[in-house]
């Protein structure tokens, strides 16, 4: 969760890194003014209202505040996103858009690499949600619910159904219901990290 400015510029540095968005030369500036990513775009207002809801007060950063909060929902709505923030650690990366559903009281740890169609949430009207940890890679389509909690350097395969913790770390878990299918070398698959 982000508590500072300094802490803001490092989760977006390194959610850039993650998407792989290049702004070094005067070339990659043009192009990404010209030609703007819309997940990265989502992801900066995303951890700008994460910072103006934890670190700002005031009548002028409330006003700015509400605006971050409008522009949030509307790009969440055009690329198909439920997400709240608070949720994610730095890292993020969302690989395409298209329907992603998140509960708020999930918490996902840093360098997570998740895709189109993936559903994280309570079970049965708990409020209890998934507690991901660092390094996880989720697959399209992955449901994750529960009061469970997955370990790091994780990776859920697509179309899994994950009800039950899973503390083992480097794991390949898939199926319906979810379960161990494998060892996993984390690196090959979130190349950032």
């Amino acid at each position: 969760m982000i508590a500072s400015k300094a802490e803001y510029k490092t989760y977006l540095e390194k959610d850039k890194i993650a998407l792989k968005i290049n702004t070094d030369s005067f070339m990659a500036k043009l192009i990404n003014k010209l030609f703007p990513n819309p997940i990265w775009k989502f992801q900066k207002t995303m951890r700008q209202l994460e910072y103006y809801t934890n670190c700002k007060s005031g009548a002028l950063n409330k006003v700015y505040f509400f605006y971050l909060k409008y522009k949030f929902r509307k790009i969440s709505l055009k690329l198909g996103f439920s997400i709240p923030i608070n949720v994610f650690g730095p890292g993020l990366s969302i690989v395409h858009y298209g329907t992603i559903v998140i509960n708020r009281n999930s918490k996902i740890g840093a360098n997570c690499r998740m895709h189109a169609c993936v559903n994280i949430g309570a079970s049965g009207g708990e409020r209890e949600a998934p507690q991901i940890g660092d390094n996880v890679y989720i697959a399209p389509g992955a449901k994750i619910y529960g009061n469970i909690s997955i370990a790091n350097n994780t990776a859920i395969g697509a179309n899994a159904v994950v009800n039950k913790s899973f503390t083992e770390e480097h794991t390949a878990i898939a199926g319906v219901p979810a379960k161990v299918i494998g060892t996993v070398d984390i690196n090959k698959i979130i190349k950032h990290i």
